[in-house]
């Protein structure tokens, strides 16, 4: 199975209703739950699978892509032969319509040359999952399929796809000829030559597309269903260590059904909020169904409802700020907010 699938992971994508969180980031590196990014659940998929060889497709704005994934190590990607690729797209302005495009592949074409795996499997960064791609790889075989496309139970396109390794080279190098420039050209052809499949899902998956969409999809991980249905020991979500100690929770703290990181000090309350890393929240301060990001300061007496604050955000003493499950308050990343500037 170690080489037999070769993973690729298309980073380009770039959601405008993200904007106010990609701004000095790309989305595969949005931090999620606390202490992750987002391009860490899929990885982690691909190496439980036994995936030793990934390669990674980034379009814009991934230096900070880069410093969290680095050498691979932290996903046992740091080898000699194989291990984690980087490919950022030599197409300025370039704008794919669909996962998978072929012109970015046919930039780095010695890379699929050179591999040895006979099947790949090529998947959107933005899908919070935890899957096993081995059945699926089986499944696959059985059925004869020359691709297949996986999808929830509920219908929805996952926008993953498997495919034979010398297939995907044939599609990249015909494109002109085909006029296919992605995966989601090649599926969505009812008259196209290839045994198209679908594999249906049906474990816990949401794509991650809207600030919306990540508030929501951050506060349903505080219910136990879905944490367990995505973190389970079998299958860890791997993501870069940081050495830091545990959070510290002063007397005068209250916190109640929240996620809270190691290097935090909690001397506010908090409920039903998931706080990253080394955040610092004050006395007197109230913290509610928020997102905190990491190392953001919170001071003394403010009030925060239904909030998403980016990395970095210091929140001074005596600001409310005030959103809702539809519409939730953003801070961009580094700003600071006041209780004046929010009078």
């Amino acid at each position: 199975m170690k080489r037999k699938l070769l993973g690729i992971i298309d980073a380009t994508t770039y959601h405008e209703d993200l904007d106010d969180l990609l701004t000095h980031r790309s989305l595969a590196a949005l931090p999620y739950a606390g202490r992750y990014r987002i391009i860490d659940f899929v990885l982690s998929n691909m190496v439980n699978s036994g995936i030793r060889s990934v390669a990674i497709f980034p379009k814009m704005q991934y230096r900070s892509l880069m410093d969290h994934l680095g050498s691979g190590k932290n996903w046992d990607l740091n080898r000699k032969r194989d291990g984690l690729f980087f490919f950022p797209s030599p197409v300025v302005g370039s704008n794919p319509k669909g996962i998978g495009s072929f012109d970015l592949f046919a930039a780095n074409m010695d890379y699929f040359y050179r591999s040895t795996q006979e099947y790949a499997i090529i998947s959107n960064c933005y899908t919070i999952l935890n899957m096993n791609f081995k059945p699926m790889l089986e499944w696959h075989m059985h059925a004869n399929c020359d691709i297949t496309e996986i999808h929830h139970q509920d219908g929805r396109s996952l926008e993953m796809y498997l495919i034979k390794t010398s297939l995907l080279m044939k599609l990249i190098e015909t494109r002109f000829e085909t006029g296919y420039s992605c995966m989601k050209d090649v599926v969505s052809d009812i008259h196209n030559d290839y045994t198209v499949c679908q594999y249906d899902y049906d474990g816990y998956a949401v794509k991650i597309d809207s600030i919306e969409n990540y508030y929501s999809t951050s506060m349903n991980l505080l219910k136990p269903n879905v944490w367990k249905n995505l973190f389970n020991n079998d299958q860890p979500i791997l993501t870069k260590v940081k050495d830091e100690p545990p959070a510290k929770y002063l007397k005068e703290s209250s916190v109640k059904n929240s996620m809270i990181a190691n290097g935090c000090l909690i001397s506010g309350t908090v409920e039903n909020s998931i706080v990253s890393r080394g955040v610092k929240i004050g006395k007197g301060t109230v913290i509610k169904n928020c997102v905190i990001m990491q190392k953001c300061q919170i001071e003394d007496n403010c009030y925060l409802d239904s909030v998403i604050l980016d990395k970095d955000v210091r929140v001074e003493s005596g600001t409310h700020l005030t959103g809702t499950a539809g519409a939730p308050f953003v801070i961009r990343k580094g700003t600071k907010q006041g209780a004046l500037m929010n009078s």
